[in-house]
């Protein structure tokens, strides 16, 4: 487990908590739109944190935050458990942001009441996700993680809406596919906009213009009645 990134208080990664963010390095898709190229393709050790480094941190500041946000990357690739349990000792509430191909871990971690909220990148429909995240996938595993994650109380589905890559029609087939895993409508689904930015994985993609809220908007006219909350983050 390399932790390349920690940022210290944020009000934003954990809905109604304040927290601290740890960016773990690693991550099996290669999404092109991806803003942290760093922590996907450029495995630089220097800059790492120490894990006894952040657990003192975290004991010193158990009066001030009250959760622990872990990304990526793919954080579920390399997060050890024993590390979670000792944040957990310390009383925090942990927060971890997948992209939902590695159920057998996150199950586990469920199970052990080690996570208290996941909030689960669904990056395209069904048909589409090797196009989009550019890697060999087992879809049954992602699909697996979707049926996991409403066992908690706190979580939430999200997409980054890349327009030329995202439709709505696609984000409507995406809806109906939730809710045929979920059995329900899901508590939550965010619509995140794309932001065009120098540093991607793809180059080609800062030719592609930032995301409108306009088109949120529409997207989320079109699939509310299928989450119980939708949301847009721009």
């Amino acid at each position: 487990m390399q932790i390349k990134g920690f940022q210290k208080f944020t009000l934003i990664d954990y809905p109604g908590k304040i927290a601290c963010t740890i960016f773990l390095y690693g991550c099996n898709f290669r999404c092109g739109f991806c803003h942290n190229p760093e922590l996907v393709i450029e495995n630089d050790k220097t800059g790492s944190f120490d894990k006894e480094e952040i657990l003192n941190f975290l004991k010193r500041r158990k009066a001030q935050l009250e959760g622990v946000c872990f990304t990526g990357g793919e954080p579920l690739m390399t997060l050890e458990k024993n590390f979670l349990k000792k944040i957990k000792e310390l009383g925090y509430k942990i927060k971890i942001d997948t992209n939902g191909s590695f159920p057998e871990k996150l199950e586990e971690f469920i199970n052990e009441k080690l996570i208290d909220f996941v909030s689960m990148d669904i990056k395209t429909k069904r048909e589409k996700y090797p196009e989009i995240v550019r890697a060999n996938i087992e879809i049954e595993k992602i699909e697996k993680s979707i049926k996991l994650i409403p066992s908690l109380q706190d979580y939430e589905f999200r997409t980054t809406i890349v327009t030329p890559l995202h439709p709505i029609e696609d984000i409507i087939e995406l809806a109906k596919w939730l809710n045929n895993l979920v059995g329900k409508k899901p508590k939550k689904y965010v619509l995140q906009g794309f932001k065009r930015a120098e540093k991607l994985i793809d180059p080609e993609f800062r030719k592609i213009k930032s995301t409108k809220e306009e088109y949120l908007k529409e997207i989320r006219e079109k699939i509310k009645d299928y989450f119980e909350k939708t949301e847009i983050r721009v």
